[in-house]
């Protein structure tokens, strides 16, 4: 049976093959209208950028290539998902360079942050010129990379606290339940805001009863950290509208709804490279209808009051909007 990323990859390459070359698809663009009143300032707070690789290169250990994603067509999303605000991730593709992720904040202006990633050669002087353009914390990515050690996933965070226990920047983690279990008492602690992405890893198909995420429930209810309820093709498989992840983005609202955020991960790069090709390959980008996905945030939290805390309140606090 094919698996879900050969239907989304089958669908990418259909009728894109021109005669001795393979013409890429372009970044996602929204095919579905947004169906529900958008609050005014709301933030899309999972974005990333790959602009002109001659211009910003790619990390030469990274483990994908995906296709370009450029500012004006992530203005053009958000025009479409009536979203004023963003906030810009570095991927793992560009490992400790934010260039990339600058040139998306910049050309976005005021409305844009930014979440940043470090390493030990990153200087505090850098760190100071990336808080005045607005990034607001770093992000450890331990799922792109593989990293399912508890101990090195706990080392990585211990050493992330004590850098930024400083600055007053948060953490973001892309990892899996089973690391969130492992570190949990550290979260629980950490003197800064932590920020789970996308369901914290969690896997639709498996319920709210699937090892660990009630652990994730205690932390978003304690107040400890924040989740971002994005990219549900993720973590779900029943795409357009992927039902079986509402039950995890309900549970988590109920949980604490002050410390939920949402995000599109546009440009949806699938971080796999396919078996057979390079690390350097170019690998097709999903294609999401981001209207699609939005409207199912309705579905999740009903209330307006509620979705203005997710879209519009919780950001601006974390981020600094």
């Amino acid at each position: 049976m094919p698996t879900r990323r050969d239907v989304l990859l089958a669908s990418i390459a259909a009728g894109v093959a021109m005669k001795t070359k393979t013409v890429f698809a372009k970044a996602a663009q929204p095919a579905t209208a947004v169906n529900f009143e958008v609050p005014a300032g709301a933030c899309d707070c999972h974005t990333h950028i790959h602009p002109d690789p001659a211009k910003f290169p790619m990390f030469a250990g990274r483990v994908y290539t995906p296709e370009l994603a450029s500012p004006e067509e992530m203005t053009a999303l958000h025009k479409a998902l009536h979203m004023e605000r963003v906030v810009i991730v570095t991927p793992s593709i560009y490992g400790p360079d934010n260039s990339a992720t600058l040139f998306g904040m910049t050309a976005r202006g005021a409305t844009a942050r930014g979440v940043a990633v470090i390493d030990d050669k990153t200087k505090e002087h850098d760190l100071d010129a990336m808080d005045r353009a607005g990034f607001r914390g770093i992000r450890l990515n331990l799922a792109t990379g593989g990293v399912s050690d508890p101990n090195v996933g706990r080392q990585r965070f211990q050493a992330a606290v004590e850098r930024m226990t400083e600055r007053g920047w948060h953490i973001q983690l892309f990892t899996s339940l089973a690391m969130i279990s492992a570190i949990k008492e550290l979260v629980a602690t950490a003197s800064m805001p932590v920020v789970f992405d996308h369901f914290g890893g969690a896997q639709a198909a498996l319920g709210v009863d699937q090892p660990g995420f009630a652990d994730l429930l205690a932390l978003v209810k304690s107040g400890k950290a924040y989740v971002k309820i994005s990219g549900a093709y993720r973590a779900s498989k029943l795409g357009p509208d992927y039902p079986d992840a509402a039950p995890l983005a309900k549970a988590l609202i109920a949980a604490n709804a002050d410390r939920i955020i949402w995000g599109t991960d546009w440009p949806h790069p699938d971080s796999v490279t396919p078996p057979g090709k390079q690390i350097t390959d170019v690998t097709p980008l999903f294609q999401i209808d981001d209207g699609r996905l939005l409207n199912q945030l309705p579905v999740w939290a009903p209330d307006a009051a509620t979705r203005k805390k997710i879209l519009v309140d919780n950001p601006s606090r974390l981020y600094g909007f």
